[in-house]
């Protein structure tokens, strides 16, 4: 289990990824034929695990994400949370979970000195309607292009390069960096 209390109080920088629209089964499958081999040295255990998101499209698993609640096992004992809104005080957190004393982990987080950035893939980052600036408003600083999105062949390649950019523009301090990969192509 991370330590993410430890990791937070002392600076440590993050990337947080989201595959917006990967399947467990197509991971699973492609990973088994040795389609994903750089990847696979990624995963704990060289494989996927089986996880329930809290919401059943982006928006909604975002908000919950950014709230503490993470994919969850699909069985009654889960691992610690790696962070959370601190609780009401009948309620036991584990020492290794971080605790935010803030609606949310991004705010939580500037109060550590966080630069909170994302690179939004899907249009919930878009800013291009009222409600695509929901997410982005949560962060410090928001990414968003037409060619971050799944209809570009190259979109999470465009992606990653403007998180690298972001990660060498921020080095030296502690960073937030939140990637919403649009395109889980071939």
């Amino acid at each position: 289990m991370i330590n993410a209390a430890d990791a937070i109080l002392a600076g440590t920088n993050i990337l947080f990824v989201t595959l917006d629209s990967l399947r467990y089964d197509v991971a699973r499958m492609a990973l088994d034929e040795g389609r994903t081999p750089h990847l696979a040295r990624l995963l704990p255990g060289g494989g996927w695990e089986l996880r329930q998101t809290p919401g059943t499209f982006t928006l909604p698993s975002h908000m919950a994400f950014f709230s503490g609640f993470l994919p969850k096992l699909p069985q009654p004992e889960q691992p610690p949370r790696l962070w959370e809104c601190r609780p009401p005080s009948f309620k036991t957190v584990p020492s290794q979970t971080f605790l935010f004393e803030a609606p949310n982990l991004l705010e939580g987080l500037n109060q550590h000195d966080y630069r909170t950035v994302c690179v939004g893939g899907v249009t919930y980052f878009s800013r291009e309607t009222p409600l695509g600036g929901v997410l982005p408003d949560m962060f410090d600083e928001d990414h968003w292009r037409p060619e971050f999105c799944s209809p570009e062949p190259d979109s999470t390649r465009h992606q990653v390069d403007r998180a690298l950019g972001l990660a060498d523009q921020y080095s030296g301090r502690p960073l937030f960096l939140f990637v919403n990969i649009s395109a889980t192509g071939p």
